[in-house]
């Protein structure tokens, strides 16, 4: 997997100009006292959209793309929330607001698309190995008796 193939990926290209434009437009307008709590939360939950969306990519199995897929859908319903909640409290136009919204449902409706490719192509269904699940067996609990010096001072 290469930055190249990503930038193929048009979902991919979509997610990462979201992220760049929260950046350039909505960070730098949040007042000083926002900066360690909205404006990391809303640069970490936008950058997190093309980056699971490229870790899925690079997974080669389409359920693992499709999990990663859904990661990214939810990050951006979370940046999204903030960027309601900077509307609401005054720090986002309503012009800019509505922008963002707009290119949110945009961006939810290509990884939607995206999430039912993958389902559909079922890519790497046949890698050896697709179809076997990870089981961990329950274990029995093993209970030993207390033999501490402190325990056989009071059996006497």
């Amino acid at each position: 997997m290469s930055v190249g193939g990503l930038e193929k990926l048009d979902v991919w290209c979509k997610a990462r100009d979201f992220a760049v434009r929260v950046h350039k437009e909505i960070l730098t307008l949040l007042p000083v006292e926002e900066k360690y709590v909205l404006s990391q939360q809303l640069r970490r939950s936008s950058q997190s959209i093309p980056a699971n969306i490229a870790e899925g990519h690079g997974r080669f199995y389409f359920q693992d793309n499709v999990r990663f897929c859904y990661i990214a859908r939810g990050s951006l319903e979370e940046s999204l929330s903030q960027i309601v909640y900077a509307r609401r409290v005054g720090y986002l136009s309503e012009e800019l607001f509505k922008s963002f919204a707009v290119d949110g449902e945009n961006l939810n409706r290509l990884i939607n698309g995206y999430i039912g490719f993958l389902k559909k192509s079922k890519q790497g269904a046949n890698e050896p190995g697709a179809n076997y699940a990870v089981r961990d067996l329950p274990s029995d609990y093993i209970i030993e008796e207390d033999v501490s010096p402190s325990s056989e001072s009071n059996i006497e």
